[in-house]
């Protein structure tokens, strides 16, 4: 692994208490191109998580909150007339930066959370019929509170799939709770977080991360997964084939953080759920029974033969 992106976790994790895993999946999406969508109840630091790794790359960072009376507009920005010039000016949004913070998404119409669809995929904005291209790298995390559901509106299936990875956000133990107060009072660390990357760096670790050997055997264990979701019936409706291309992706930057240049099936295990939680609908006497969709995706990654 680069010697900055290992410093570069080391002081992640130094700032970001217990969420060790959820830090390096999120890094893993950021260095593959990929968003992720956070769930979890407020003041579990998910906010600063996202600001703590624009810092640490030394991209801007920018945040939204998202309220039912937000107009796609105010995300991607608008026309205006200039009354000195007599001409039409260009006002970009909050969408042009390098991380974005959709902060309690679901708080916000379709037809705002649709405003994002076209910079999560493509990479660009549409304003006014002029494309623009938006900053590389581009990373959007999107939260959501798990627990308050009046006056929300839930993502669409298809947006939620434009997103590499959901992950959960917990409470930490005891004693990390006790060293996040510590450094909150005490150190105000979060005031003195330096840039450890630059853009040139980060894009060349993308390419080699892009170069990281995967087999044949292990693009079949991979699709033999995403297959299987379509199969039980446990899940009403399984994974796409895009469910797959997550799960490569995220396994070679899994690898790559683990400081091998191959992928292993412990690998894509690692990232299975993170990728699949979100791209499959559970059957609905499984929740009736109250299972999760973690429970269904760990058993069901278990039972698929591993390549030797």
């Amino acid at each position: 692994m680069n010697e900055k992106l290992s410093e570069l976790i080391q002081a992640y994790e130094q700032r970001v208490y217990g969420q060790s895993e959820n830090v390096r999946l999120m890094l893993a999406s950021v260095l593959v191109g990929g968003h992720v969508l956070l769930e979890g109840v407020p003041g579990t630091g998910k906010t600063k998580m996202v600001r703590t790794l624009a810092n640490l790359l030394g991209g801007d960072f920018k945040r939204i909150q998202f309220t039912p009376d937000l107009l796609p507009s105010d995300i991607t920005g608008s026309m205006i007339y200039n009354m000195k010039t007599g001409d039409f000016e260009t006002m970009k949004g909050p969408v042009f930066t390098n991380v974005l913070l959709a902060d309690e998404i679901n708080r916000t119409p379709a037809k705002t959370q649709a405003a994002l669809l076209e910079a999560m995929e493509e990479k660009q904005m549409t304003i006014q019929g002029e494309t623009y291209t938006l900053p590389d790298p581009f990373f959007v995390v999107a939260t959501q509170n798990p627990v308050e559901f009046e006056g929300t509106y839930p993502l669409p299936e298809a947006q939620q799939d434009r997103f590499l990875f959901k992950l959960h956000i917990d409470f930490p133990s005891m004693e990390e709770e006790v060293a996040v107060l510590k450094q909150m009072i005490i150190s105000k660390q979060e005031g003195s977080v330096q840039p450890l990357l630059t853009v040139e760096e980060f894009n060349r670790i993308s390419v080699e991360i892009a170069g990281v050997t995967m087999t044949d055997e292990m693009y079949g264990y991979i699709m033999s997964i995403v297959r299987k979701t379509r199969e039980t019936e446990s899940i009403r409706h399984g994974a796409s084939t895009r469910a797959g291309i997550a799960i490569a992706k995220a396994a070679k930057a899994w690898a790559y953080l683990e400081s091998r240049d191959y992928v292993t099936p412990d690998d894509v295990k690692k990232v299975a759920l993170a990728s699949l939680r979100h791209r499959v609908i559970l059957a609905p006497h499984m929740e009736l029974e109250g299972v999760t969709h973690g429970q269904i995706i760990q058993e069901l990654v278990g039972s698929v033969p591993v390549p030797r």
